[in-house]
């Protein structure tokens, strides 16, 4: 019997909601653990050094890229982000599922080396939703808002390649979908670990 850790990845466009829909999905599935990935950029008035993200000033990020430490990195919006090898590992040697929040690029690494890897990408309903939902958060500029609405066409198509789609329209249809994905994969790998 295989005890080891599911891994699911949700990407999807900047603004599209990954962050909450998967704060929701880990106050439901307890079963969970959100993999805290590293960034150089700054933090968000709500967001916690070592529960949303690792901040990292740059030289720091680079030296432990740069040492082999992350299982994917990439730079987005001019800021870098990767996960640590280490930390993926471990959690789903002690039969952890992990949930991961990345772009499309860190998506496509970490199925290159976890083929197994559930990948979901989380659609917006509009482009005009996206932008007011950017526009919403009240962090980002108009300059930062054009950078993130001008990767969506790119994110799109590669986001229609992955397996699982879901349109986040409404939150908690959206979870619900989401949970739909996890429980069918979680039963599949039962039964046939059986």
């Amino acid at each position: 019997m295989n005890n080891r850790g599911q891994l699911f990845v949700l990407s999807g466009s900047s603004g599209g909601g990954k962050t909450t829909i998967i704060h929701e999905v880990l106050s439901i599935r307890k079963d969970f653990v959100f993999s805290v990935s590293s960034t150089t950029r700054e933090p968000r008035e709500h967001e916690k050094e070592g529960v949303d993200y690792h901040f990292l000033k740059r030289d720091e990020f680079l030296k432990r890229r740069d040492a082999g430490e992350f299982i994917e990195w990439a730079e987005v919006h001019k800021h870098l982000y990767g996960t640590e090898h280490r930390q993926i590992d471990k959690m789903l040697e002690l039969g952890q599922n992990v949930i991961l929040d990345l772009d499309v690029y860190g998506a496509s690494s970490i199925h290159d080396l976890f083929p197994n890897a559930v990948l979901i990408f989380i659609f917006p309903p509009s482009v005009e939703e996206l932008r007011r939902r950017l526009e919403n958060r009240g962090t980002n500029t108009p300059e930062q808002i054009e950078l993130r609405l001008s990767r969506y066409p790119f994110e799109r198509a590669r986001g229609e390649a992955y397996p699982y789609h879901v349109l986040n329209d409404n939150l908690m249809d959206t979870v619900d979908s989401v949970l739909e994905i996890i429980e069918d994969v979680i039963s599949f790998r039962a039964k046939r670990s059986i």
